[in-house]
C-alpha cells in the first residue's frame, strides 16, 4: 500500500488545476493530454473525436506484468466536469483540514489519478496481471454520453468486468451495486393565442392547459418502486397580457429497473388535453438505463469487500440515484462496479472535497482488484 501520497496529491492538483467544462471542447482537451502525458510512459494511447462542440474521448491501454493477457479488464472515467472556466478563482485546489478541495477534485478527477497510480503500483511490484486492462475517459458524461456511449459499449462488450472510477457513497466510501436509470421527457402543449384583454374567448391557454397535465405527471410518481418523475424547468407565454399560446415542460425521470421504462412510456403516451382546443406534444425518453444489482455486480462486489478486508478496511455498498457512464455497460450483462474513486463529499457543490487518508488504500483496492479479476 502507498504509504506517502505527496505524488498523487500533485496529480491531482494538476488535474483539478486544468479546467474541463463539458461545453469548452479546447479546455477538455487541454485536460486530457495532460492526462495522456502523465501516462505515456506505461499506456498505449489513443484518442477518438468527441462530436461537435465536444472534446476528445481518450482510451488507454496499460502496459502491465504478466506475459500471457486472456479477456479485458475496462476501467471507466470522465473528464468532463459541471464547473464553468473561472470557478479556480473563486474556488481554488486547496490541501488543508485533511481533504484536497476545488472543482471537479471528488467528481472524479481523482479517481483517474487513483487509477493511474494503482498500474503504476502493479508495474513496481511486478505483479502479474491475467488480462489486458484498459481505462477509457469519456468527455460528455455529464450532459448524458452522446457521443461517448456507443464507444463505451463497444469497450464494454470486449470486457470481463467493468470498474467505474465514479467517487464513492458517503463518507465511508461505499461502493455503487445499483444506479438508477435516467431519462429526459419534454411536453410541449400548444394552445391559441389571443389578447387577454380584449378578445380572452378566443384564447386558449397553453399556460393553463400546462398546469393540468404537471399535475398529473407528478402523479407518475411511485415511491413505493423507487420510480421518480420531475417536472424541472417550464416556459411559455410571450406577454402578460397575451394569452399564451406555447408552453413547455422539461421532466426528470427516474427508474431502478429496466422494465419500469415501458411504464412510464405508457403513462406519458397517455397524456391528453383537458381543453380540446390544445394540443400535447410528449418527446424523449430514457437516455441511460438502470444499473441493476445483478449476480455478476454482487460478485465483482464479493471480491472488491474481500480484498479490502486484507487491509482492514470494512467495505460496504449502496444504491445511488443518479446514474453514470457505468449505467451502459451493466445494461449490457457486464459485471459493473461503480464507486471506486475518492472517497469525500459535495460533487457539484461548493464544498466538493476528498479525504486525504482514504487515497493510499482506494489506490491498493484498485491494484488489487484488477490484480485479482
Amino acid at each position: 500500500m502507498i504509504s506517502a501520497p505527496k505524488n498523487v496529491i500533485a496529480l491531482i492538483r494538476q488535474f483539478v488545476e486544468c479546467e474541463s467544462p463539458s461545453d469548452e471542447p479546447a479546455s477538455v482537451n487541454r485536460f486530457v493530454e495532460l492526462l495522456a502525458e502523465s501516462v505515456k510512459d506505461i499506456a498505449r494511447v489513443k484518442m477518438y473525436a468527441g462530436g461537435a462542440g465536444r472534446g476528445k474521448h481518450l482510451h488507454c491501454e496499460f502496459l502491465l506484468p504478466g506475459s500471457t493477457k486472456t479477456g479485458q479488464i475496462m476501467a471507466l472515467g470522465h473528464s468532463d466536469t459541471v464547473w464553468p472556466l473561472g470557478t479556480l478563482r473563486t474556488m481554488p485546489f486547496e490541501h488543508a483540514r485533511g481533504r484536497l478541495w476545488g472543482p471537479g477534485v471528488f467528481d472524479m478527477k481523482a479517481g483517474l489519478a487513483f487509477f493511474i497510480f494503482a498500474m503504476r503500483e502493479l508495474r513496481e511490484r511486478d505483479i502479474p496481471v491475467a488480462r489486458k486492462v484498459v481505462l477509457q475517459v469519456n468527455s460528455d458524461e455529464e450532459i448524458g454520453s452522446p457521443s461517448s456511449r456507443v464507444l463505451t459499449e463497444r469497450t464494454a462488450r470486449a470486457s470481463n468486468a467493468v470498474l467505474v472510477l465514479e467517487p464513492s457513497q458517503g463518507l465511508d466510501g461505499k461502493l455503487k451495486t445499483s444506479r438508477k436509470g435516467v431519462g429526459d421527457y419534454t411536453v410541449t402543449v400548444r394552445g391559441r393565442a389571443a389578447h387577454a384583454g380584449l378578445d380572452f374567448s378566443s384564447g386558449a391557454s397553453a399556460i393553463v392547459e400546462m398546469a393540468r397535465q404537471i399535475e398529473r405527471i407528478a402523479g407518475f410518481t411511485r415511491l413505493d418502486r423507487g420510480i421518480t418523475v420531475s417536472p424541472g424547468v417550464i416556459r411559455g407565454g410571450t406577454r402578460s397580457n397575451v394569452i399564451a399560446g406555447e408552453c413547455t415542460a422539461e421532466i426528470d425521470v427516474r427508474i431502478p429497473r429496466t422494465k419500469d421504462a415501458h411504464y412510464l412510456e405508457r403513462q406519458f403516451a397517455s397524456l391528453k388535453p383537458y381543453d380540446k382546443r390544445c394540443t400535447v406534444l410528449v418527446t424523449g425518453g430514457m437516455n441511460r438505463p438502470p444499473l441493476e444489482r445483478s449476480a455478476g455486480v454482487r460478485a465483482l462486489f464479493r471480491k472488491a469487500r474481500a480484498l479490502a478486508a486484507e487491509m482492514g478496511i470494512v467495505l460496504e455498498e449502496s444504491a445511488a440515484g443518479g446514474g453514470s457512464d457505468g449505467n451502459f455497460s451493466a445494461a449490457l450483462g457486464v459485471p459493473t462496479l461503480d464507486g471506486l474513486g475518492a472517497v469525500g463529499e459535495g460533487a457539484h457543490a461548493s464544498h466538493e472535497s476528498i479525504l486525504t487518508n482514504r487515497i493510499a488504500d482506494r489506490i491498493a483496492l484498485l491494484s488489487n482488484l484488477v490484480a485479482a479479476l
